[in-house]
């Protein structure tokens, strides 16, 4: 499969990981604008385009012990080497995702919660209100933060999906749990808008739920197709481009279900190798874009070029 890929937030966001808590051109949908930043990158797929948008970054320490459950110090330092990277310190990117199909604005995950996701949007000439729907693919804080600011909707207009084991866990979560306390505040209340769906769901016309649980219970990724067009919105399957690709089965901190994740990374990453389709990552350095190469036991993630652009 081809595809052809076609703007300030501040990315010092001082916010912990997963586990922590101006005018412009208006994109209505089926229009064909463009961006191309440093927050906010678009391309085409099929009749769709796809836009991703940095809502932060930052460095964290102690990446062995996050990414490396299992690793020896010895392998984790020679992957590392061989991928010109640091042992000791990961960059994390967030990076939700926005689909024009050409009859709505469908927004997948909303960022940590700090503007970044609104500054994002206003690079690719999208205001908050003109969001028709917004897809979670799993609640962990750095994805349901930017539900809501100072107590109010984010994206007003908006419906919401996600999947319903992910919401039953969180919400079924006992007063003073960090995250089923966001999602009490943050996602709780809009459940009335809510729609929950299974693996093979379908959110609108070309993008449709994949299970892809162990990250957390009922975390999704999301099959989108136009015009015979493929990508995959892997959200979380894999938290960085070089360990979690190379060494599927090495554990990470954040997976709650460490053997099912491994499960799910194999499972997926061996699909879009073979059926050669692109994929976009929430945490792969920005556009968050790339493809996956099979390599020995594991894989390489092969970040766009110029490939999609145009």
């Amino acid at each position: 499969m081809t595809i052809k890929l076609t703007r300030r937030a501040a990315l010092g966001a001082a916010a912990a990981l997963p586990f922590a808590s101006a005018a412009a051109p208006v994109l209505a949908a089926g229009t064909e604008t463009k961006a191309n930043s440093t927050i906010a990158k678009s391309f085409k797929l099929g009749d769709f385009t796809v836009t991703t948008l940095l809502d932060g970054s930052l460095p964290r320490d102690g990446a062995q012990e996050i990414f490396g459950g299992g690793a020896s110090d010895d392998d984790f330092a020679k992957v590392s080497a061989d991928n010109f990277i640091s042992p000791d310190i990961a960059q994390f990117f967030f990076t939700p995702t926005l689909v024009n199909t050409g009859a709505e604005l469908v927004l997948f995950d909303t960022g940590l919660g700090q503007g970044g996701i609104q500054a994002a949007l206003a690079d690719a000439g999208v205001t908050p209100d003109q969001i028709d729907v917004v897809v979670i693919t799993h609640m962990h804080p750095d994805h349901i933060g930017g539900m809501t600011t100072n107590d109010a909707p984010t994206f007003p207009n908006a419906r919401y999906v996600t999947a319903a084991t992910e919401y039953d866990f969180w919400a079924a979560q006992d007063a003073g749990n960090r995250v089923g306390d966001l999602v009490a505040a943050k996602v709780t209340p809009l459940a009335e808008k809510m729609t929950f769906v299974e693996d093979g769901g379908e959110v609108a016309s070309g993008l449709t739920a994949m299970a892809a649980f162990g990250h957390t219970p009922g975390h999704m990724a999301y099959h989108l197709e136009s015009n015979g067009q493929r990508l995959i919105l892997t959200a979380d399957l894999a938290n960085h481009y070089v360990w979690s690709f190379a060494h599927p089965e090495w554990e990470v901190r954040f997976d709650m279900d460490k053997a099912a994740a491994t499960a799910s990374r194999r499972n997926v990453l061996g699909m879009l190798a073979a059926d050669k389709v692109p994929m976009i990552g929430y945490h792969m350095p920005f556009p968050a874009a790339g493809y996956v190469e099979a390599r020995g036991d594991g894989f390489r993630f092969v970040p766009v070029s110029y490939q999609m652009m145009g």
